[in-house]
Parts: structure tokens; C-alpha cells; sequence
């Protein structure tokens, strides 16, 4: 199948502005990944992250090597996965590197792990494996604790704009997806 050249740079090259346009052209779930390195909390907002195994329970974040929580990770080796909603737009910035005043917070911990008290579901991991992805580290985590709570909209990210998660009310015609 031929590509148009619409859908490519003039010379059908993947360029990073062309990488980064189609990317944000899927939508995605905004989480905070936390973790404490010599007594501090430590937070990155990140959208790369997935589901990896049921059995045995692992999740996969992608962290540029550039990034300071890349070396944080390294030290701890564990993290939390904070899954946000609606009305916590202000830690997606805050820990995206854009710093709001007043901004303090809560935690519950998994072990040494940090979590936001008021996330609407939150994961705690040990590091289990790192792999090498090209400018970025794949951390697999080893999820040793999970809490799950109702009644917050999820929040997404869409071409590089949050966005809330309104589900459909029609019943859908296919069954229940289920990855697992």
C-alpha cells in the first residue's frame, strides 16, 4: 500500500515533527509517576505507560534518559502510577516541569512508595527489569499494591490538549473487551 504524500513530510521521511504529530494523535491516559530518593518525593507527569502482564501483575513506563526521574528510578527501584481525573489538571502541570504555587500533595505510601491520596486509581511497583529504547528506558514494574477509586472522570491527552473522558451511553453491539 502506497502512503499518500499528504500523510508524510514532501520526502517521506519520518521526521521528528511528523513522529510527534501522528503520536499525539492518539488519545491517552495523563498519570504521575512518583517515587522517594533519600527522603523526597519525586513526581513525572508521563503518558507512556501500559498494562504488561495478569500473572505475574506488571506495568511498563517509558522515561527519557534525560529526564532526572530516569536516575531517580535507578536509586529507588520502585514507582508509583498515579491515574488522575477531572479536577487534577493542575498536578499534570505541576509535575510536567510547570511548577504551581500552592501546590501540596497528598500522599498515602505502598511501603516506600508515594501516592496521591486523591488520585483516581493509583499503582505501586518494583522495579523489575529496565530495557534500553532507543532515547528512553522501558521500567517494568513487579505492581505489589493497587487502589481504585470511583466517581472521578478520567482526564486524556489528545494532540497535545487534555481532555475528559465522557463514555457513551448507547450499548455497544459488541461484548465487553477483555484484554486479559
Amino acid at each position: 500500500m502506497t502512503i499518500p504524500a499528504a500523510h508524510s513530510d514532501a520526502q517521506g521521511e519520518v521526521t521528528n515533527e511528523l513522529f510527534r504529530r501522528v503520536m499525539a494523535s492518539f488519545a491517552t491516559g495523563v498519570t504521575v509517576i512518583t517515587t522517594q530518593v533519600r527522603g523526597e518525593v519525586r513526581g513525572m507527569t508521563a503518558n507512556a505507560f501500559m498494562s504488561g502482564s495478569l500473572d505475574p501483575p506488571l506495568c511498563v513506563i517509558s522515561v527519557s534518559l534525560k529526564a532526572r526521574m530516569h536516575a531517580f528510578l535507578m536509586e529507588a527501584g520502585h514507582f508509583g502510577v498515579n491515574i488522575l481525573g477531572r479536577g487534577q489538571e493542575a498536578l499534570i502541570g505541576h509535575f510536567a516541569g510547570r511548577p504551581v504555587e500552592g501546590i501540596d500533595p497528598r500522599y498515602d505510601y505502598a511501603g516506600a512508595t508515594p501516592l496521591f491520596a486523591e488520585a483516581n486509581a493509583t499503582i505501586a511497583a518494583n522495579v523489575s527489569a529496565r530495557y534500553d529504547c532507543g532515547d528512553h528506558s522501558l521500567f517494568v514494574g513487579h505492581i505489589f499494591a493497587l487502589r481504585h477509586s470511583e466517581g472521578l472522570t478520567p482526564i486524556v491527552l489528545h494532540v497535545g490538549r487534555l481532555a475528559s473522558l465522557m463514555h457513551s451511553h448507547e450499548q455497544t453491539i459488541w461484548p465487553t473487551l477483555d484484554f486479559w
